[in-house]
């Protein structure tokens, strides 16, 4: 059978051309041996994860420190098939985006929310206590991964007509070059809308309680994910979401669920920085100094537009917290690896002196 035709189940998956250029590119670089076969995740598990591949879904190993990167959810893997302790991935194809936050650890390191994906829909509760501040954090990480964000005010239907106008315009003057749509709680309000802004691979992200699962079922067309209540009092939900987990959806689109985020620590947030606040930015380019801190120099055109009330000070803290988080993040990075590179110079020469006593 031609491999086009092989592989043709994959489409439904996300396989497009590109994708045909990239396995290729990664079946030559991979000296594995045997058949290679290509397949996306779908869940992950300690030491192994749910895969779908043209024949089929399956679950195979992966060795722990083997692989790296290793698979997250939405990646694309090669799988060997002739392993004689059963189908193992032997490597990831090289990725098109990942979304990542810092490790909740508060070690230098990041964890992979998902892999491959084209829009990120940052769930916020139109009901919650949520933050501007929050959602520039959720907008920074879904920028920063190369895909698209999309705002979804969930539970809008929960607030009278007075109250949604004056949530939309604080969310959207906020949220830059960022579609926000308000959905509904229970019903199919905003749906159809949502789904004009999304495309390929979409991933649900937002904080606990914010309606994320009951999104997806709407977007799905089918209660394949549990809801749960929010607790009155604050706005706070708990985690009916436990996993990652990838489904296709009817219509096209590859969705991916996650686990409410409690924290949500940013790391290298380069462009994600810059798209968020993107106000911010191009009125810094005004400032008299290039290196301005827009916090007393003089000739500074952000303070000038505080001031004026063109931009919030809030706006201006948020910008500067996420800066200083990044900061830190990229510190304790150099730190990190220059451990790691004495950790390892100790080790040769430790093996050096046991071989030559």
């Amino acid at each position: 059978m031609p491999e086009h035709e092989t592989l043709e189940p994959l489409a439904r998956l996300g396989w497009d051309a590109d994708w045909d250029d990239r396995w290729n590119a990664f079946r030559a670089s991979v000296a594995a041996g045997g058949d290679l076969l290509p397949a996306r995740v779908v869940r992950v598990h300690r030491g192994a994860c749910d895969v779908e591949t043209p024949l089929g879904p399956q679950r195979v190993a992966t060795p722990a420190g083997h692989l790296v990167p290793e698979p997250t959810t939405g990646d694309w893997v090669g799988l060997r098939l002739d392993d004689p302790d059963g189908p193992r991935v032997v490597g990831v194809v090289a990725r098109r985006t990942v979304l990542a936050r810092a490790s909740v650890t508060g070690r230098s390191t990041e964890h992979q929310l998902a892999a491959n994906v084209d829009t990120v829909v940052v769930a916020v509760g139109a009901d919650s206590r949520t933050t501007l501040g929050r959602v520039e954090r959720f907008l920074a990480l879904a920028w920063n991964s190369g895909a698209q964000p999309v705002v979804a005010l969930t539970k809008s239907d929960l607030l009278d007509e007075a109250e949604l106008d004056d949530v939309l315009a604080r969310v959207r003057g906020d949220a830059v070059g960022v579609a926000v749509v308000p959905v509904s709680a229970t019903g199919p309000r905003g749906v159809g809308e949502l789904r004009n802004h999304l495309r390929g691979t979409v991933v649900l992200i937002g904080s606990s309680g914010a309606g994320k699962s009951t999104l997806a079922n709407a977007l799905l067309g089918q209660d394949r994910f549990a809801v749960g209540a929010v607790r009155s009092a604050d706005g706070k939900g708990r985690h009916t979401t436990v996993t990652r987990e990838l489904v296709p959806v009817p219509g096209g689109l590859v969705l991916v669920d996650t686990p409410g985020l409690r924290s949500l620590g940013v790391s290298e947030l380069g462009e994600g920085l810059e798209r968020t606040f993107a106000d911010v930015e191009d009125v810094a380019v005004d400032c008299r100094f290039s290196d301005c801190s827009h916090t007393a120099e003089p000739g500074c055109a952000v303070l000038a537009a505080i001031d004026a009330g063109v931009m919030s000070a809030r706006r201006l803290d948020s910008y500067r917290r996420l800066e200083r988080e990044q900061a830190w993040f990229a510190s304790r990075t150099d730190a990190r690896l220059a451990a790691e590179r004495r950790n390892e110079w100790k080790r040769i020469h430790k093996a050096h002196r046991q071989r030559h006593p």
